[in-house]
């Protein structure tokens, strides 16, 4: 569901993280930014930077999971929202 207002700060990546996979354009609408992909670009940089997330494009975002998969590890996380 898309944001009724433009996202900002530690929400804006958040939603951004989450819905990278889906390209800029679904990315920017979601996180309530519509069509203005320029400013959604600019108010991710500065949450990002501010955040000190590096972030260069909307692809920096994707967390990659193959690595701590294939080192054996575990992912642990709750079955349901409720759970947490």
């Amino acid at each position: 569901m898309a944001s009724p207002t433009p996202l900002q700060g530690l929400d804006l990546v958040d939603c951004a993280r989450a819905n990278a996979k889906q390209g800029i354009e679904t990315t920017a609408d979601l996180c309530g930014y519509g069509k203005d992909l320029n400013t959604f670009r600019h108010e991710l940089e500065k949450a990002c930077q501010h955040m000190g997330v590096e972030f260069h494009e909307l692809s920096d975002l994707i967390r990659d999971e193959t690595p701590l998969m294939q080192m054996g590890g575990e992912i642990v996380a709750p079955d349901t929202p409720s759970e947490l």
